[in-house]
C-alpha cells in the first residue's frame, strides 16, 4: 500500500525548478503530485510520478540528489470536516503525521491526500480498519 515518493534536493536558484521538471518530460515520466517546500538556499520537491524507477535513474544521471521515501495516499471526503476525521482517527491511534500534501486529481467525488508517516504500516492498516480508501501503487498510475 506504500507508494514510492522521490524528494529531489536543489539549490534554490531560478530556473531549477524547470530543469528538474524539464528532465522527466524528456524522459516520459508524468508528475502525479508534488509538493515544493523551500529555505533561503535550497528546497526539497517531494514527488510521486507515473514511474519511479526511471524518474530516479533521469534525475540521478542528470547531476541531482534524489531520495526515495515511503507514503501513503488515502481518500478523504471532499466536504467540511473529511480531513479532520482522518486526522482524528490516526491521532487516536498514536500515529503522526510528518507531513502531507494534496494529490493533483480526485478520485470519484473525493480528494487523494498523500501522507508521510512515522510508521507507514501501521497508519495503513488503522486506515483500512476504520473502511477508508488507501491507493496501491497499480491505482495511482491508473489515474
Amino acid at each position: 500500500m506504500q507508494l514510492k515518493q522521490l524528494s529531489v534536493f536543489m539549490e534554490n536558484r531560478t530556473g531549477r525548478l524547470a530543469e528538474i521538471t524539464r528532465v522527466l518530460a524528456d524522459s516520459g515520466v508524468n508528475i502525479r503530485a508534488l509538493s515544493l517546500a523551500d529555505t533561503s538556499d535550497f528546497g526539497i520537491l517531494r514527488i510521486l510520478v507515473s514511474d519511479p524507477g526511471k524518474a530516479m535513474q533521469a534525475l540521478t544521471e542528470g547531476g541531482m540528489t534524489v531520495r526515495e521515501t515511503h507514503v501513503i495516499a488515502v481518500e478523504v471526503a471532499d466536504r467540511p470536516g473529511g480531513l479532520a476525521t482522518i486526522l482524528a482517527l490516526l491521532h487516536g491511534s498514536g500515529i503522526n503525521v510528518e507531513y502531507m500534501y494534496a494529490f493533483l486529481e480526485r478520485y470519484k467525488d473525493n480528494a487523494i491526500i498523500v501522507f508521510r508517516f512515522e510508521n507507514p504500516e501501521r497508519a495503513a492498516i488503522i486506515l483500512r480498519e476504520a473502511n477508508i480508501k488507501v491507493f496501491t501503487s497499480e491505482e495511482i498510475a491508473q489515474l
